[in-house]
């Protein structure tokens, strides 16, 4: 049993050196800037105007916040994320408060308050809102360890057996085999996989083998025979795009948390939604507005003095407190109403903690794209579950990591990697759907043991060019094209290896000027890179026809174009590649192409990494390997 613990023990302290280095980075970060700067950064919004307010469930109060400044500025506020929302006028009695994102679009964001009352001075303005430090996302992850690691008997203590490799896992046949007729058989074996696992089972999903179909269509037949399916992932994007799908096959969906979309096709399943269009849910809305009215005369009167305006004080707090008990009761009702006749019950892995599950329990729990959560944070739902559906590619971006002394002692490892290696019965997803089978192949055999296949229809996906190859590198060794390093973020960027991309695109612009263009995508490692591309491209009149998208590697993941051209900015004397060591990400580049893969890059840099050379020999044979130089305008 000891032995069995160690390793979760081990997990558990790691987590602690995680949380703390994530916290020093953020203290520094923020203490080191000016509030014009952490506006710059995107790390604040001020000035801003409030242009909605009222309750939610659980009687928080919200917000919904517009900038006036900076409006279009890129920033790093996102759902789920903590943040302190606060006036800087001058004598205001308690003028912050914190809360959660719930969504942001553009230039608003609504914010849930961890307090019952709307601040009083919100009118006042001056008006900022600042990112916080997410300490509640280790609390829920500390929390999940602590159950896991104590627990001696009962689901838990065997489900950690299982998924520590100390016992197999067990599968019992089904007696009619499901086949789906729209899966290819390696879907249909990963559905059957997971209709017939007593305990856990494990989908390997590489790029384009359909995922996400396969995994929507289990969870249909899940929930067909189980009360309610609990769905999860690290994202809210993610949990987004899932409750999506599941509602399109009619099943009955509660989204739990913060959404990333705030379109209606989401929010109609939110629980928020589905309480405040319930017929009941007018009472509730009328007993927590008396109940807030009663503290705001309560509070009214804490300035005067005098038996009587005391008694009044605190007979108004009675009232209030019995009110909002009595609207709490109502809520309850409701809550357990809803998610009683929920088939599916979706969330992100730290949601998964909601008080509003507290109580409840599931047969299944699924953890999509579990390749990209650490694994504290993927023991939170199971300890709500008698069984555990892993699904993702531990092949493409792996979760951040912010301390180097975790990482080193293997925090940065997932739970699905080590599924892949201790249980036997792993199902891949072999037949892919989205890319021509020369930019498949680097892949395939750098990653899948060539155990990948393109399927007939987009075998021989092309350009409608005949004569440019699926896959392409532009060599820029010897052209003197040095990385550059931006003075403020330190963040690195070449701009004459943008403009050899540039060039190219010209050619394609040309080559499809009497035909509908190809979408294009441009994504680099770095940052200050995509921005410098976005900058460039804008205001191009010669490119103004072609439908281009710019983003880093990590915020394409999961999206797909016919044409992808990857700039690798690093160009050095010392032969030192950063972030392009991690091939992972570089798997995730080189599989977002459809049609045409084009990578830009520096051979005399990259040249000496094994990775980065059996490419080059694998554009040689299978690709073309051109020069920059022909590129270069003379």
């Amino acid at each position: 049993m000891e032995n069995e613990l160690q390793e979760l023990i081990d997990i558990s302290e790691l987590l602690k050196v995680e949380k703390k280095e994530d916290f020093e980075q953020h203290r520094k970060l923020m203490d080191s800037l000016s509030p014009e700067q952490r506006r710059a950064k995107g790390l604040a919004w001020y000035p801003l105007n409030v242009v909605q307010q009222g309750y939610t469930i659980g009687e928080r109060a919200f917000v919904v916040v517009e900038r006036t400044q900076g409006k279009g500025q890129e920033h790093q506020f996102r759902s789920g994320k903590t943040v302190r929302f606060y006036t800087q006028q001058a004598g205001v009695h308690n003028p912050e408060r914190n809360g959660v994102i719930y969504y942001v679009d553009k230039d608003k964001m609504r914010i849930i308050l961890n307090t019952r009352d709307l601040p009083e001075w919100m009118g006042m303005g001056q008006l900022s809102v600042d990112i916080l430090f997410d300490e509640r996302t280790y609390i829920e992850m500390e929390k999940a360890m602590h159950k896991v690691i104590s627990a001696t008997k009962g689901r838990i203590q065997e489900l950690r057996s299982v998924l520590l490799g100390v016992k197999p896992a067990h599968f019992t046949p089904l007696e009619m085999p499901i086949n789906i007729p729209a899966l290819n058989p390696s879907q249909n074996l990963a559905v059957n996989q997971i209709l017939a696992a007593q305990d856990v089972a494990v989908i390997h999903g590489p790029p384009g083998t359909g995922k996400t179909t396969t995994l929507v269509q289990a969870i249909k037949l899940l929930a067909e025979r189980e009360k309610t399916v609990l769905v999860t992932a690290p994202s809210n994007t993610a949990v987004d795009l899932l409750s999506e799908k599941l509602a399109e096959l009619d099943l009955r969906v509660v989204r739990i948390g913060n959404i990333s979309r705030i379109d209606e096709s989401i929010l109609r399943h939110t629980l928020e939604y589905q309480i405040s269009q319930h017929p009941d849910s007018k009472n509730v809305k009328k007993v927590k507005i008396q109940a807030a009215d009663c503290r705001r005369q309560a509070n009214r009167l804490r300035s005067k003095r005098g038996y009587e305006a005391y008694e009044e004080r605190k007979r108004l707090e009675q009232e209030a407190s019995e009110l909002s008990a009595w609207a709490n009761s109502l809520e309850q009702r409701l809550v357990d109403m809803i998610l009683d006749e929920a088939q599916v019950i979706t969330c992100t892995l730290v949601g998964a903690a909601h008080p509003v599950l507290d109580q409840r329990k599931f047969r299944t729990a699924i953890v999509d794209e579990a390749a990209q959560a650490l694994e504290p944070a993927t023991w939170i739902p199971i300890t709500k579950a008698s069984k555990l559906v892993l699904t993702g590619d531990p092949f493409q971006l792996p979760p951040t990591v912010k301390s180097q002394e975790a990482a080193k002692k293997g925090f940065n490892i997932t739970m699905i990697e080590k599924c892949l290696k201790r249980l036997q019965q792993v199902n891949l997803l072999n037949i892919q759907y989205r890319m021509n089978e020369g930019i498949m192949g680097f892949s395939n055999r750098q990653f899948y043991n060539n155990e990948l296949m393109a399927a007939p229809e987009v075998k021989d996906h092309r350009l409608d060019i005949a004569a440019d190859a699926p896959v392409i590198f532009i060599d820029t060794a010897g052209c003197g094209f040095d990385e550059k390093v931006h003075h403020a973020y330190q963040s690195k960027y070449n701009p004459e290896e943008f403009q050899v991309l540039r060039e190219h695109l010209y050619q394609i612009a040309e080559a499809f000027l009497e035909k509908i263009p190809p979408s294009i995508a441009l994504i680099s490692p770095y940052r200050e890179q995509a921005l410098h591309m976005e900058d460039e491209l804008k205001d191009d009149p010669m490119l103004s026809k072609l439908d281009l998208s710019i983003n880093t590697i990590d915020g394409f993941q999961g999206q797909e174009k016919d044409l992808v051209f990857i700039s690798l900015v690093r160009s050095n004397p010392k032969g030192e590649i950063g972030f392009l060591s991690d091939y992972r990400r570089m798997n995730v580049a080189m599989t977002r192409a459809r049609k045409q893969l084009i990578i830009v890059g520096d051979s005399a840099t990259i040249g000496n990494n094994k990775f980065y050379s059996d490419f080059l020999e694998y554009c040689e044979v299978v690709g073309e390997y051109r020069s920059a130089w022909e590129y270069m305008k003379s």
